[in-house]
This record gives C-alpha cells, sequence and structure tokens, in this order.
C-alpha cells in the first residue's frame, strides 16, 4: 500500500492521468495528440499504466485511454477501477462495458443489435451448415481471437468449431454473429462523442475497413491493425447511436466519451456492432478540432 500523497490543491485541480499500459508507456500515438491541447489549459498530463504503484488520490482526474492488455485480466482491472477515486468513464460502466453480454440488455431496450449466439463454456455448439459466421469472445478487444468462416466449406466448418472449443477451454463465453457482409464495401461506422456545455453530442465519425478476412490465426498483440478514414455519419446512424447511449445504466451524462460502432444489416439498416464505453480508440487525429474538444471536456470534467 503506498503511503498518502499531499498535493497542493492547485496542483491537484490541474493533475490528470491517461491511463494506459506498460506496453505503451508513452500513450498510443492517437491520443497524445490531446496533451498539447491540455497542456494550453493548464493541465499537467501523466501517462500512467493501470497496474502501476501509483496514489490515484493524488491525481484530479484518470482518464482511461489504452490499458489493453487488461483482456486476460479483466476480474483484476473492474477491481483496480472500483478504487479509483476520480475515473472516467466510472467504474461501473467499465464493469458493465468490459463483457458484451451488454448488447443483451441493449436489445433488451430496443437497440438494433447485431444477432448473437452465446456460448457458454461446456455448452455444446454445432456449426451452421451454410453462411458467414464470427466467433469471438465475449470478453476481449482489439479484434483478437476473432475469425471470421464461411460454414459452407467443411474445413471452415471444423475450424470454427475448434475455435468456439478454444475459448471455451480458456473459460470465455463465446459469440457467435452472422457476418455482415456490408462491411467489405460501406465498411463500420464508428461515431464518437463528448460532453459540450452539459450535453453530451457528436464529435465526428470515421469509417473503419474490414479487419476480418478468415479463420482466427492466433495473432499476437494488442490489436489488428484498422484501415481508417472520415466519414459524415447518415442520419439512421446517429439515430441509433443515440438510441445506444440513451440505454446506458445510469445515463450517459455521466460519460467523458463513448464510440458507438455500427455495420449496415442485411436490410441496410444500421445495427450495432459494439458500444465502447471503457477504452476506445478515439480518432482524434481524423477530424479537425477533436483533440481540443476532446481537451475541453476533461477540462470541464475537472
Amino acid at each position: 500500500m503506498l503511503n498518502e500523497v499531499s498535493v497542493p490543491a492547485t496542483r491537484e485541480r490541474s493533475r490528470v492521468a491517461l491511463v494506459t499500459c506498460d506496453r505503451i508507456p508513452e500513450l498510443d500515438a492517437d491520443d497524445r495528440l490531446v496533451v498539447p491541447a491540455l497542456r494550453e489549459r493548464g493541465v499537467e498530463v501523466v501517462p500512467v499504466a493501470w497496474d502501476a504503484a501509483v496514489d490515484w488520490a493524488s491525481f484530479a482526474l484518470a482518464v482511461i485511454r489504452s490499458p489493453w492488455d487488461y483482456v486476460a485480466r479483466r476480474e483484476e482491472f473492474v477491481a483496480w477501477a472500483a478504487k479509483v477515486p476520480r475515473l472516467a468513464n466510472p467504474a461501473d460502466v467499465v464493469s458493465w462495458n468490459t463483457d458484451k453480454r451488454y448488447l443483451r440488455e441493449l436489445a433488451a431496450a430496443g437497440v438494433p443489435v447485431v444477432p448473437t449466439t452465446w456460448v457458454e463454456p461446456g455448452e455444446a455448439w454445432e456449426p451452421p451448415l451454410v453462411g458467414e459466421f464470427v466467433v469471438k469472445p465475449a470478453v476481449g478487444a482489439g479484434s483478437l481471437d476473432s475469425g471470421r468462416y464461411n460454414l459452407v466449406k467443411a474445413e471452415h466448418r471444423e475450424l470454427a468449431a475448434a475455435h468456439v472449443a478454444r475459448l471455451q477451454a480458456a473459460g470465455r463465453l463465446v459469440m457467435v454473429q452472422p457476418y455482415l457482409v456490408a462491411v467489405d464495401t460501406y465498411g463500420e461506422t464508428a461515431l464518437l462523442f463528448f460532453p459540450d456545455d452539459g450535453q453530451f453530442v457528436f464529435s465526428h465519425a470515421v469509417r473503419k475497413g474490414a479487419m476480418l478476412t478468415g479463420p482466427d490465426e492466433n495473432v499476437e498483440g494488442l490489436y489488428k491493425e484498422e484501415s481508417i478514414r472520415p466519414r459524415t455519419p447518415l442520419d439512421a446512424e446517429l439515430e441509433i447511436a443515440r438510441k445506444a447511449l440513451a440505454a446506458v445504466p445510469g445515463g450517459a451524462d455521466r460519460l467523458l466519451y463513448a464510440r458507438v460502432d455500427l455495420i449496415p444489416g442485411p436490410d441496410d439498416l444500421p445495427v450495432l456492432v459494439e458500444l465502447e464505453l471503457t477504452e476506445p480508440s478515439l480518432f482524434l487525429g481524423t477530424a479537425a478540432g477533436a483533440p481540443e474538444r476532446f481537451a475541453e471536456a476533461i477540462t470541464s470534467r475537472l
């Protein structure tokens, strides 16, 4: 247990931790874009690994950014979040959002969500004989441990079954979802939101290219590389994004940031793939003024 550190009030109000992991000690390149904007606003920025031995009470705010090694240690990560006195996003949101079972709640609230079959550890699963499907864990990040399977092919049915069994053997809940083919052409839309003057508002959006080209290849690292470019979202995408945010337990007004990931479904209407409230990339470098908007949101929260 660390000794209590006394911090002068004026310093405490302006000292912010940007939470990362020890594999990205100086922050992700995109997150570094917010640092100058914060310093211009009188904020001292300190990159800190989430599991570092520091006194979190010495920071006016801890902002979760890139702690992407938490997946294998989720329970430890959730317990850490609960002990940080001033955390964004809040610890209960972190607990809820780091397990994709939250999609069940959003679907029950009327949010159009990609259809999902949930396969518990030890539960039998038989691959369908037709269709393309995605297999991935309910606790995961960066598209790791995820694969795409064309189940018309006997080889892919075997690989999909082996993928499910491998995740189950590790005690992980498995998600099986139909592959939304529109991602290959239209792509995935990620919409970013920050608070502004008491309202949680849209900031910018990007198009994300398809990431899953075939079966899981056990890629190591923290994430798979993405193809990103700016996008102006459709009204229908904004509408569903706001509907998803309205269904967040405790309300979206407690959030410092949110990312809503959507892909057109078979009827071309967007469906929710993920609601990222814990450690999403914010793609600050894709939109003019985005780093400043995020910095202003942090400063206002102080």
